[in-house]
């Protein structure tokens, strides 16, 4: 398989993220919060039987998975990247995000517990429906996906808008982690 050209990547992202940022910025707020509880409503019967369910703290553009951390049940946990500077490897605490991190982006204290996720809700730029993911390009998450599933099993779940998923394959680097499912408001995505 032919490594794709950092160019080409480069380029997908940039139209990918500006698409991204068109769509989001075009809903109205309770339209973004509907579109957002429906996500929740199609991703949580999947996450039944997980222990510890990782998301993030959202971008302006990206869409939140709060809706279905909030929603967990007994028993779940839901956890939240954390880095202690911007060098270090990102790990997962338990939620709830309540300090800037290294990028100014939303993280739990240093004192939260670390956790293993059994299953990522993965944010994303672009992603095709074999579960090839495009990122911000940093390689946090194929770092950290790659040690989870070092230690243990792990399922991945992508979540986007209905926009950033590609009916096209997108070429994958050699590192990247494909994403087991993908969920958008409006469907289930089974990748692997």
């Amino acid at each position: 398989m032919a490594v794709p050209s950092p160019s080409d990547k480069a380029q997908i992202r940039a139209g990918a993220l500006h698409k991204r940022r068109a769509y989001a910025r075009a809903l109205a707020p309770e339209l973004r919060a509907n579109l957002e509880a429906q996500l929740a409503r199609i991703v949580l019967p999947h996450l039944i039987g997980a222990r510890v369910v990782a998301g993030y703290h959202p971008m302006k553009d990206e869409i939140s998975p709060y809706a279905i951390l909030d929603a967990l049940g007994d028993g779940q946990t839901g956890a939240l990247p954390w880095f202690a500077d911007r060098d270090a490897r990102m790990m997962f605490r338990k939620a709830p995000a309540a300090e800037a991190g290294p990028w100014g982006v939303l993280q739990p204290p240093p004192d939260a517990e670390a956790v293993a996720p059994d299953f990522v809700l993965v944010p994303l730029v672009f992603a095709d429906r074999h579960g090839t993911r495009i990122g911000h390009g940093k390689g946090h998450y194929d770092r950290a996906l790659s040690n989870l599933r070092e230690a243990g099993p792990v399922r991945t779940i992508g979540i986007a808008w209905e926009t950033q998923i590609s009916d096209t394959a997108l070429p994958p680097d050699p590192w990247d982690v494909p994403l087991d499912a993908i969920a958008t408001p409006a469907e289930w995505i089974i990748c692997r």
